[in-house]
């Protein structure tokens, strides 16, 4: 290895090995290293508080004259909407659904964290911020992962006073429960309806600003193109999805609360529609892309049934409460009706290997577990494609020990949930569960302040990679939401906006004709392609090949094939792919044409972040990086630092030339990195 591929930190560790950059050598290029310049020094308990007080202000007559883009009305993107709107800034809101409650916020079920330690049982803002800085694997910043502890205190009592209807134990009090990772109860929930009940709270202070005319909002519209002009992001190129017509939205100040990219595996449980176009845009015009390969897979979805499903359902980590996971000992019951195999030929393989957390492990603990009896011929269920790939989810010992009333209180809609799409009964039969596609803890680079490396783009919720290391916590994708939208982000955006008045931009300019430009000539070359075969037997393919080689354990080899393989199927999609209809009216094939095109060139990206990466960490496993007991090896000497990957441009063939990596170093101050141990 040169020295041009050694840095050496502040505190002398040397990043960089022969081993680390063999793997990835070639498929990238090094770059100067970034840092956060935002968060303030001394303790971390006043970082914070200190930033706040440091950030210049705009005065209530000014934010008139001050007007931004959000795009995306999920929690971060609805609250961060509300609120700007609240505090008089004129605000322009974003989403493809027919209605912003239809985000798929709205989808998550278990419950969301605050280190509120009603329970009394030992938690506190440290504690939530120990616990989410170890789950991550030690990869996530400690300013960010503190001021979400911080704030996640004010979450509750923001949305109590929405009328949230959390639930309540039998004195009035909020009720908690554990989730994965932990050992306190701090999460808050609405049965397996958390999301949905935040997401109204949310909606209905958006609704609130609309209807007093300080938010617009724009329905059934795809974001397609970003307008950077003289460096800085001053609005977005969108498309009305029912009439086709390409619009320009210019403003002075853009936000992406777009969400995550978990669909690029094509079989997740996000929904369907959603995408990375908006952040992927965003990232070609000078965003950088922040640890890509780190995914969650969550241990707790129905399990594949066959080759017709086009997305998975995911059943709430609040389950892991009260049931309990296992499988047949032995590989010849794996047939039988699981009532009928006795106790001491059940192995509860969680309980076993981990006996502090059982059940309760972090997420990307258990899933690879999961995989892992399932992959020794001990998986249960139907054969697909040869393969068992489910386990058991049990509730015989807590409705013993409970009675099926209060089962029926805690989760009596994710068993109704369950028993439509399965067609069993939970209540009598065991659940069958496996590990699915879930979250993205990757996203676009930012700071402190959530601004991302184009000065004027600001990014919320899932589409940043702030917070969440390299694995995220149950129940914690809500609270860092609504932490961004309500809290986070107006205390820090005004910062930038105290910069105002802007010079206006108008549509004539050269930066929004050639966006513009750019918008129309990828939506008629994928008219015009007339090809053979359809968008999405071009998407399965290509989540076919992420899954298999960057899903759940990578390898250098794997690694390198699903890039060689991405890089032809890519070609063959732009000669080949055919959209029918036009572009003049509702095209749901044209739509899933950009968004898969964007996926071809995350996809690769996420490989080669993967491939340079050789430890295991969270949600990133390398085969090459295990302790012999087969645990996640991370190496702190090599890889503490934040992956933020620029786009490199075409070359003349008009193919993409290798990205290019800067390295943000993780100083880590007040927690000691440790390897982790549930056991």
């Amino acid at each position: 290895m040169t020295d041009a591929h050694r840095t050496t930190t502040p505190d002398g560790i040397v990043q960089g090995s022969d081993e680390q950059h063999d793997d990835a050598a070639g498929y990238y290029v090094d770059g100067e290293p970034i840092a956060d310049t935002k968060a303030p020094g001394g303790p971390l308990a006043e970082r914070w508080s200190t930033r706040q007080f440091d950030a210049k202000i705009v005065n209530p007559a000014n934010r008139r004259k001050v007007s931004a883009i959000i795009v995306g009305t999920g929690l971060a993107g609805a609250s961060a909407a509300a609120t700007m709107g609240e505090a008089g800034y004129v605000v322009k809101s974003f989403c493809y659904q027919d209605s912003p409650r239809r985000a798929h916020s709205i989808a998550a079920q278990g419950g969301i964290n605050a280190a509120k330690n009603y329970k009394g049982d030992g938690d506190s803002v440290h504690r939530l911020f120990y616990d989410t800085i170890k789950g991550g694997d030690y990869r996530s910043r400690e300013s960010n992962v503190y001021r979400l502890a911080e704030v996640s205190v004010n979450i509750i009592d923001q949305c109590v006073a929405q009328g949230v209807p959390f639930a309540r134990e039998y004195g009035g009090l909020l009720d908690n429960r554990s989730f994965g990772g932990v050992q306190v109860s701090r999460t808050f929930y609405a049965r397996g309806q958390t999301g949905q009940q935040l997401l109204l709270g949310a909606y209905q202070a958006l609704e609130r600003q609309i209807a007093a005319g300080t938010v617009h909002c724009y329905t059934r519209h795809e974001m397609l193109e970003l307008i950077v002009v003289d460096g800085r992001a001053r609005g977005i190129i969108a498309r009305d999805l029912v009439s086709g017509e390409i619009e320009t939205h210019l403003a002075d100040v853009v936000v992406l609360a777009s969400g995550g990219y978990g669909n690029v595996f094509y079989l997740s449980t996000n929904a369907m529609n959603s995408n990375v176009t908006a952040s992927w845009r965003a990232h070609r015009k000078g965003a950088l892309m922040a640890n890509p390969c780190y995914t969650q897979i969550h241990p707790t979805c129905i399990p594949v049934t066959g080759t017709h499903q086009s997305k998975l359902t995911l059943m709430s980590e609040s389950l892991r409460n009260d049931g309990r996971i296992w499988v047949p000992k032995k590989k010849a019951d794996c047939d039988k009706d699981p009532r009928d195999i006795p106790e001491e030929d059940r192995d509860y393989y969680l309980e076993r290997i981990y006996p502090a957390f059982g059940n309760l492990v972090p997420r990307d603990i258990a899933s690879r577990q999961a995989k892992n009896v399932c992959d020794e011929g001990r998986g249960v269920g139907p054969e697909v494609e040869g393969v068992r790939r489910g386990v058991y989810l049990d509730f015989a010992d807590a409705m013993e020990r409970l009675g099926r009333p209060a089962i029926e209180a805690k989760y009596g809609n994710l068993f109704d949930m369950y028993a439509r799409i399965t067609g069993e009964d939970p209540y009598q039969v065991p659940m069958r569960i496996y590990p699915a596609v879930h979250y993205v803890m990757g996203g676009l680079w930012v700071d402190y302040d959530l601004q991302s490396t184009i000065p004027g783009l600001f990014v919320t919720g899932e589409a940043n990679f702030s917070d969440h290391g390299a694995n995220r916590l149950g129940a914690s994708a809500l609270m860092q939401g609504l932490a961004d939208g309500y809290f986070v982000l107006p205390n820090t955006i005004r910062d930038y906006l105290s910069a105002s008045p802007f010079e206006k931009i108008a549509e004539d300019h050269p930066a929004v004709v050639e966006a513009q430009q750019a918008v129309r000539e990828r939506v008629d070359k994928f008219l015009s392609t007339n090809g053979t075969r359809s968008v999405d037997s071009y998407h399965r393919e290509l989540g076919n090949i992420m899954w298999e080689y960057c899903g759940m354990e990578r390898t250098a080899d794997g690694l390198r094939k699903a890039i060689d393989l991405i890089r032809t199927l890519r070609q063959d999609f732009h000669r080949n792919v055919r959209v029918l209809g036009s572009g003049e009216n509702i095209n749901q094939s044209l739509e899933k044409a950009g968004r898969v095109a964007d996926f071809f060139e995350l996809g690769e990206l996420m490989c080669i972040d993967a491939l340079n990466r050789r430890e295991s960490c969270g949600g990133h496993f390398r085969g090459e990086s295990q302790t012999e007991d087969g645990e996640a090896l991370r190496h702190d000497d090599q890889y503490a630092y934040v992956a933020a990957w620029a786009w490199p441009g075409q070359g003349e063939d008009g193919e993409s030339l290798p990205p290019v990596l800067h390295k943000e170093h993780l100083n880590y101050e007040f927690t000691e990195m440790k390897q982790r141990s549930y056991k």
